[in-house]
């Protein structure tokens, strides 16, 4: 389970130091992709194996999961933290994110997102005033 936020920076070369709380969960092996909300995704192997597993059996004769599944796997990248726990982003993934030095890692439970600081800092702020009222919505009585 990933929880908690991290501020990180990403060096020259696109990478970031994976907080440390983290690096166990992921040291066999993450995949870094899109997420909603323009942030970046990343999931243990494993797990990114099991989604996929569920996300293809949509059929692929309704667009929204054609579309979908392109853009999931079309921005997935496979790899591993190097040695001193850093994780390297690809350029087309930071584009997307409109990461460029200052971001925010945030433990997702099943999944750790990577933002942009400011994006962050926007989001956090207005989902902050609302997140007390959600538990009725999110989960049900069934």
């Amino acid at each position: 389970m990933f929880l908690g936020t991290h501020t990180p920076r990403l060096d020259d070369k696109g990478r970031f130091f994976l907080p440390a709380k983290f690096r166990d969960g992921l040291d066999g092996g993450l995949v870094i992709t899109r997420g909603q909300d323009r942030c970046l995704a990343i999931y243990p192997t494993t797990t990114f194996v099991e989604m996929t597993q569920e996300i293809a059996k949509g059929a692929v004769s309704v667009k929204k999961v054609r579309d979908y599944q392109r853009m999931l796997a079309a921005g997935a990248s496979d790899t591993a933290p190097d040695k001193q726990g850093r994780v390297m982003i690809p350029p087309m993934l930071r584009r997307y994110a409109g990461l460029d030095r200052d971001i925010v890692v945030v433990g997702a439970i099943t999944r750790v997102e990577v933002w942009d600081a400011a994006e962050w800092e926007s989001y956090s702020a207005e989902q902050e005033s609302v997140f007390a009222e959600m538990n009725e919505e999110v989960f049900t009585d069934d």
